[in-house]
């Protein structure tokens, strides 16, 4: 068995969680798929995998090894295709990476609509609350919430979102509302990790002008994740910072009003990155023509504006 072979039974063997699974996956004995697995640690001098009876667990060396295999296979992929003409069918295997929450609301309904609509693409979709490194981590689509620093990335604008404290009408009717930033002070706060790693919540100047305000909040709670923060919010448990697309349904509900809406600070910049090479793939030109009308509406923007623009990686 070559190189290549055999870093394709590694990459299913993991994504099949078992030597068994693997072999089923790949028309192969067990005993084939073992083999295989134990020529290439030999090759490399490192163990790739821990083997029990029950299941399978990557080293460290493994999980790095990993994802230079799945890059490696996927431009392997690519390059055929060139060779035999048919690069313009999509094919092959799409990663996608996204924020957690925004990924599960609004980018895997086009990833499905995207696989239904392409037979011979598989795809993968990692939801990750933090910038994960498109090249080397063999990223075909990345969404990010952030402003771009320049690179040789391709940059699509899907529109911006806001950060918006908020809490229940329960929790006004019973606690009042701050009518200014420092008011917090004086209030209950749920910190959420991701979007306020700190307990200083900062905020634009007001109405009036004059500088940022720093405000340092005590929360009774801090949760790791926004649906957490939120649910509790809803529950009346105090006020909680959120970006404007995860608490969307819940101020058309009604279940949270927005406070201190003269102080938000600056909307966030909403970007569908590739790198420039994607290009040229099948895959990824019809994945970003679906998914860029299908983001903005789900953003609220019409804007066209595609500009190269860079994130490190």
């Amino acid at each position: 068995m070559d190189r290549l072979e055999a870093m394709e039974v590694f990459v299913v063997t993991v994504d099949g969680g078992s030597l068994s699974g693997a072999a089923r996956a790949l028309g192969r004995s067990i005993a084939a798929v073992s083999r295989a697995i134990t020529a290439l640690e030999e090759r490399l001098g490192v163990q790739l995998l821990r083997r029990s009876t029950r299941a399978l667990k990557l080293t460290d060396a493994g999980a790095r090894y990993l994802d230079v295999c799945r890059r490696v296979l996927a431009e392997l992929s690519e390059a055929e295709a060139v060779a035999s003409s048919v690069l313009e069918a999509p094919q092959g295997v799409l990663t996608v990476t996204a924020p957690v929450m925004f990924g599960a609301l609004h980018v895997r309904p086009v990833v499905d609509a995207y696989l239904a609509a392409h037979a011979r693409v598989r795809a993968r979709l990692l939801l990750l609350d933090r910038v994960v490194n498109v090249v080397d981590e063999g990223i075909d689509v990345a969404i990010r919430i952030a402003h771009l620093p320049d690179s040789a990335l391709v940059a699509t604008s899907l529109g911006t979102v806001r950060r918006i404290v908020c809490a229940s009408p329960d929790y006004v009717a019973r606690h009042g509302r701050p009518s200014e930033p420092r008011g917090l002070a004086e209030h209950r706060c749920i910190g959420f990790t991701a979007l306020t790693p700190s307990e200083s919540w900062t905020f634009a100047p007001g109405p009036d002008g004059g500088r940022a305000v720093a405000v340092k909040v005590k929360p009774v709670l801090t949760v790791n994740t926004a649906e957490g923060a939120i649910g509790s919010a809803v529950a009346g448990q105090g006020i909680t910072c959120a970006l404007s697309y995860q608490v969307a349904e819940q101020l058309r509900a009604g279940t949270l009003v927005p406070l201190l809406v003269p102080f938000e600070p600056a909307p966030w910049p909403v970007h569908l990155v590739y790198p420039a090479r994607s290009t040229a793939s099948a895959k990824v030109r019809a994945f970003v023509e679906m998914a860029t009308p299908a983001l903005r509406r789900a953003l609220g923007e019409r804007s066209k504006t595609r500009r190269r623009v860079g994130v490190d990686g």
